[in-house]
């Protein structure tokens, strides 16, 4: 039996905006430690230990100074407290932004157009879209649903990953990025986001997935809209 990735939170600090200070409500901490002890008695009687150099906390948006501790043999260890942690091949910091995810899939992609430069010199359009679609651009898109950039400059990082692989095209380096993208039946990588977000919306609002669409979207109950079809979307006033 293994156990691995295990997460549990709670948000133990309320912010009062109106004097934009922190209060810190040491019961919500209280709950926290309770469950943490709870996975150490459970770890005991189950025989199956946890690593205490790798249980570790993420203090989410505001740095607070509550300590938790997990308990190992009889030894109660401080949970080591990090900015970023990987999980699953996606980095979750402690401010929920993507920067560093873009940077690692930017980096991971371009190791690979590097080895294609190198090895590669006489490319041609059948072979790049191999190369290209099965090695490079998959590290762009990997879990792309839960770190989607939003930025601008974020965007931008990754289409310039795909913008330097298709001018590693024999006879494409001199043309314009726009022109070369037709060329190769290719799309900006923000349009491929869009239209996945839109696929997987369709899925979800027709019950192609096993997914409550009441938790994501509410239909338009407008009886005096009778164009179009049933699947309209409300839209809520700002």
């Amino acid at each position: 039996m293994f156990a691995d990735d295990t997460k549990i939170w709670i948000m133990a600090n309320k912010i009062c905006m109106y004097v934009w200070t922190r209060l810190t409500n040491p019961v919500d901490a209280e709950y926290l430690q309770k469950d943490l002890d709870s996975l150490s008695t459970w770890s005991a009687q189950w025989r199956l230990k946890f690593n205490p150099e790798k249980c570790k906390l993420m203090h989410i948006s505001y740095k607070q100074d509550t300590k938790y501790t997990i308990r190992q043999d009889n030894i109660n260890w401080n949970m080591q407290e990090v900015s970023e942690e990987k999980d699953l091949g996606v980095l979750t910091t402690c401010t929920l932004k993507v920067a560093r995810q873009c940077q690692e899939a930017v980096l991971k992609a371009n190791r690979i157009l590097d080895i294609v430069n190198r090895q590669l010199r006489d490319l041609d359009r059948k072979n790049f879209l191999i190369i290209y679609r099965g090695f490079s651009r998959p590290h762009l898109e990997y879990a792309i649903q839960t770190w989607c950039p939003y930025q601008k400059g974020d965007i931008e990082h990754l289409e310039k990953v795909q913008r330097r692989a298709t001018r590693l095209v024999n006879g494409y380096r001199k043309l314009p990025c726009e022109e070369r993208l037709r060329k190769l039946g290719l799309t900006t990588l923000q349009t491929r986001r869009l239209r996945g977000d839109l696929i997987e919306t369709f899925k979800i609002i027709t019950g192609k997935e096993q997914v409550n669409r009441e938790t994501f979207f509410q239909l338009n109950c407008n009886v005096y809209d009778t164009r179009g079809h049933c699947f309209k979307l409300a839209t809520s006033r700002s």
